[in-house]
Formats: C-alpha cells, sequence, structure tokens
C-alpha cells in the first residue's frame, strides 16, 4: 500500500468503546434506500409514466437504464474531483441533490427535464455508492467495520422488498408525480437526519491523495474489482430476465410474490454476511458464489417446478443480497483511507455489468432460449469463484 496514504480518521467514541455507532449507520441506510428507489422507480410506474407522457415503455425503461450508465460512467471522476470535500458536507449535498432530482422530476412538463434529471441523479448515485461504504467502515474500530458496513448496506435490499412496492402503490393510487413528489420529501428529512446523526470526516489532503493507478496497481484491487464483475454480470445475465425464466413454472403470474421472497432472503443475507465477513471474507465469497450457482442449477433442471423455483429464488436472494457488503469491504481492506476512490471503481464496475448483464442474458436468449440462462450464469459464477480463491491478496483477513 502507498506510503502516501494517510491514517484513517478518529473513531467516534461510542465506537471505540464496543457499540456499533446504529444511530448513524441507520441514516446511512434510509439514504442508501433513498438512493435505490429513486433509481429503480421508474420501472414500477411504467405504465402511469408512459399513459401521462405519451412516450413508449421502452423510453420509461431508458430512464432507469440511463441513470445506470451515469453511474457507472462518472463515479471515478467525480469521486477524484471531490476527495478533498469534507464528508459530511459531500453526503449531506447528495441527499439534497436527490431532493432536487426527484422534485424536477415530479414537476417536469416533458420528457426531456426528466431525462436530464435522471442523468443527474446518476451522477450523485455515483458518488454516493463510493462513500457510503468507505463511511460506513471509518465509523468503528477495523474489527467492525464489516458489520458497520451490512447495516449501512441493509438499505439496498430493504428498497427492493418493500420501497419499490410501496413507491408503486402510492404512484397507482394517487399518480406517478406524487411518487416523486414524496421521495423528494423524504429525501429533505433523510438530509436533516444525516446531518445530526453522522459523524464529520476530513476530505483527503492534497498531498496524501494517491492517484487513481495508485489505487488500481494495490495489491488485489485488480482481482476484487473482476471478482465484483463476473458475480455481478452472473446475476444481471439472470435476474434481467426472471419473468421469462419463471414462465414453465407458472411463477411468472406470481412474481410479486417471488420478488418479495427474493428481498427477504437478501435482508437475511445482509445480515449474515455482516457478522461473518469480518474473519471470513473470502470463504463468504466464495459460499455466496456456490449458493446462487446451486439456485441457478435448480432452475436449470427443475425450472417448470414451481416449488423448488421459489426456493431457488429464495436461495438466490441470499446469496446476492450479502454482495455488496462483501464486494465493498475488500477495497475499503486494501486501499484504507484511499476508500472512497477504491469503491468508486467499485461502483463503475458494478453497473458496467448491470448493463452488460441485461446484454449478454438477451443475447443468450436469442441464440440459445430461456432454458439455457441459468447456465450462462453457471459460467460467470464458476469464472468468480476461481478468481477468488486463487488471489491471495485480494479477500484477505
Amino acid at each position: 500500500m502507498s506510503s502516501t496514504i494517510a491514517p484513517a480518521a478518529p473513531i467516534p467514541p461510542s465506537a471505540a468503546r464496543g457499540r456499533l455507532p446504529l444511530g448513524g449507520l441507520l441514516a446511512l441506510a434510509a439514504v442508501v434506500f433513498t438512493g435505490v428507489v429513486t433509481e429503480i422507480l421508474p420501472a414500477g410506474l411504467l405504465p402511469q409514466m408512459s399513459a401521462d407522457l405519451g412516450i413508449s415503455a421502452s423510453q420509461v425503461g431508458a430512464l432507469v437504464a440511463v441513470y445506470a450508465v451515469a453511474t457507472a460512467i462518472t463515479a471515478i471522476p467525480l469521486v477524484a474531483l471531490t476527495r478533498a470535500i469534507p464528508r459530511k458536507a459531500l453526503l449531506v449535498s447528495l441527499v439534497l441533490g436527490f431532493a432536487v432530482v426527484n422534485a424536477v422530476t415530479a414537476l417536469a412538463p416533458g420528457y426531456a427535464l426528466i431525462l436530464g434529471a435522471r442523468v443527474v441523479g446518476g451522477m450523485l448515485a455515483g458518488l454516493l455508492w463510493a462513500m457510503a461504504a468507505g463511511y460506513a467502515m471509518r465509523m468503528v474500530e477495523a474489527e467492525r467495520a464489516g458489520k458497520a458496513l451490512s447495516v449501512a448496506m441493509v438499505g439496498t435490499p430493504l428498497a427492493f422488498a418493500f420501497g419499490l412496492p410501496i413507491a408503486t402503490a402510492l404512484g397507482s393510487a394517487l399518480g406517478w408525480r406524487e411518487a416523486f413528489g414524496a421521495m423528494a420529501v423524504l429525501s429533505l428529512g433523510l438530509a436533516l437526519w444525516a446531518a445530526l446523526a453522522l459523524p464529520a470526516f476530513p476530505g483527503e489532503r492534497a498531498g496524501d491523495r494517491p492517484s487513481l493507478l495508485t489505487v488500481l496497481r494495490m495489491p488485489g484491487l485488480a482481482t476484487v474489482l473482476a471478482v465484483t464483475g463476473f458475480f455481478v454480470l452472473a446475476h444481471n445475465v439472470a435476474y434481467t430476465y426472471i419473468a421469462p425464466l419463471t414462465v414453465a413454472s407458472g411463477v411468472a403470474r406470481h412474481l410479486d410474490v417471488a420478488l418479495l421472497a427474493f428481498g427477504v432472503l437478501a435482508v437475511g443475507g445482509v445480515l449474515t454476511a455482516g457478522i461473518l465477513v469480518d474473519r471470513h471474507l473470502r470463504a463468504m465469497v466464495l459460499v455466496a458464489s456456490a449458493l446462487l450457482g446451486i439456485a441457478m442449477l435448480a432452475l436449470g433442471l427443475w425450472g417448470a417446478n414451481a416449488v423448488v423455483v421459489y426456493l431457488a429464488i429464495g436461495l438466490w436472494g441470499f446469496a446476492y443480497g450479502g454482495a455488496p457488503t462483501l464486494f465493498q469491504s475488500a477495497p475499503a481492506r486494501i486501499a484504507g483511507s484511499a476508500a472512497d476512490v477504491a469503491q468508486s471503481m467499485v461502483v463503475a464496475t458494478w453497473n458496467g455489468s448491470i448493463a452488460l448483464g441485461a446484454l449478454l442474458g438477451g443475447v443468450v436468449i436469442d441464440t440459445l432460449g430461456v432454458p439455457l440462462l441459468p447456465w450462462a450464469t453457471i459460467v460467470l459464477l464458476a469464472v468468480a469463484a476461481a478468481l477468488a480463491a486463487t488471489s491471495r491478496a485480494a479477500f484477505a483477513r
């Protein structure tokens, strides 16, 4: 690790006494929850937005895609540009930015302005995902960093399991603009909570900032990024097309129930990862890959059996739920106080894999058929597991 990296900021007194600073960590979890719901909300409001704005379903879908692409493209440069800004001020500003993005979306007269707001939202999200993990881990001593991260990251599966259905129901009852307006108001409240609950951490001093290339060359980081890419790619090859994947079993007719099971079990995956990640990081990565592989194997062999499909989707959720904790703990350990830069690389890899997974899954369906999706996923998971198992530096304790 570069000798130019500054020591970590002082640990808050509550953490030093052995207690997790739950107030701050739950505030982070709520911010993450809001960021995820903001990202995926157009998918839940697709019919209403399409009808009201007079646009096609694919144009509404593009609002989700452009958000993810903006996150992937801008995360690394924006983190590099904001490294000197005090962390708390930057994080609160990002939450206020989400309030503005959602408010503009709610009030916009047409599609073009909404599309522009989504690009800005994606840029804000890239900074948020890069900061949140490092922020949570800096709030506690090193031996409890994984537990702290799991609390902060629980907002992601909660957003998929409960946040999107609630926001979608609100949009159906009151209108899609009201749903985005509610997210804007929620973001304002979260900004105040974050300002009150989070400890202050300084930005990096000019002489303490290793270059992007220096960070990338830190032992094990490139392997962490590769494992992250293959794992997330594997997930999204199948998850993007979960509806056609479940048609043969009849589960597609009750996909909301299956996705709820996925989300609830994902919360369990986050909590389990938080308990074990500090001591068993490499083992947890391999277990997550194996469990997801078993779920795909079940779908590949018994995809016409509804009971098996429900069980496989639950196992899938559990395996994937802990992934953010695992793949954000590893670069933070490697990069030290340059963790935000390393995390921005994870964010770019993660979101790029989401987009590539959708494309690759479509190619598999068009050329080989839906039944081959689980097998393609298993191949990608095998690559991720092999890389994780053979690298000594990437997932060291």
